[in-house]
C-alpha cells in the first residue's frame, strides 16, 4: 500500500476517537494549501481508504490538523477553557512516494504522541 493514512485513538477512554475533525494541508514554503478535511469513523480511522493516493500523493511537507479540543469536549471530557490541547498540528515530510504514511494520534486531554507506523 502507498499513501497517507492516519488513526486517532483515545488514550484517556481507550477507545478509538470517533467524530474528529482532520485538516490536511500541503505546504508550500509556509503557505498552507488546504487538500482535505475529513472525520474519523467508528474506528478511530479515515473512511475510504487512505486520504492522500495516486497523484495527489507527492513528495513535499504536509500538516494534519487534529480538531482535539472539539472531539474532547464532545467526548463530556472536563477542560479548562481554553483547553489545554485544542488543535494538534503534526508536520511531517514525505520523501518516497513509493512508500505508505502512516501518522496516528494517540491522544488524551493533557497529552498527544505520535509515531510514523505502518
Amino acid at each position: 500500500m502507498t499513501g497517507l493514512t492516519t488513526h486517532v485513538l483515545d488514550t484517556a477512554s481507550g477507545k478509538p476517537a470517533e467524530g474528529l475533525k482532520i485538516d490536511l494541508f500541503r505546504l508550500d514554503g509556509e503557505v498552507r494549501h488546504l487538500l482535505t478535511t475529513v472525520t474519523t469513523n467508528s474506528d478511530g480511522r479515515v473512511d475510504g481508504g487512505p486520504i492522500l493516493v495516486g497523484d495527489t500523493f507527492k513528495a513535499g511537507t504536509y500538516e494534519l490538523l487534529f480538531h482535539a479540543g472539539d472531539y474532547l469536549r464532545r467526548t463530556g471530557a472536563a477542560l479548562p477553557h481554553p483547553a489545554f490541547l485544542d488543535i494538534v498540528p503534526i508536520r511531517f515530510g514525505v520523501a518516497d512516494v513509493t512508500a505508505h504514511y502512516h501518522v496516528p494520534l494517540l491522544l488524551s486531554p493533557y497529552g498527544y504522541s505520535t509515531y510514523r507506523g505502518s
